[in-house]
């Protein structure tokens, strides 16, 4: 398979699992989808193992989260800030 998809023959399917987990992740899936489609016992689990890119997630969900905002509003968050800041 690797050889078809033109990857190297050093790559571990685990290796591929973790990409396409992250990718999930990055692309907005919920943990819950990851979780079930990984087969772990435990959204927890899921968790624990990558929680190294929550901060990139976390900057993901604030952005959409202003956007969906200031289309409702129809302005941009006043501040510039994140979630909670209050105008200076």
């Amino acid at each position: 398979m690797l050889k078809r998809a033109e990857l190297s023959e050093d790559l571990r399917i685990h290796s591929l699992r973790h990409t396409c987990a992250v990718l999930m992740l990055e692309a907005g899936a919920d943990i819950k989808f990851v979780q079930e489609q990984l087969g772990h016992g435990s959204v927890q689990i899921t968790s624990d193992i990558y929680a190294h890119i929550s901060k990139k997630l976390e900057q993901l969900i604030i952005d959409r989260y202003e956007q969906y905002i200031s289309s409702i509003l129809g302005s941009k968050n006043q501040n510039g800030g994140r979630l909670g800041d209050t105008p200076q």
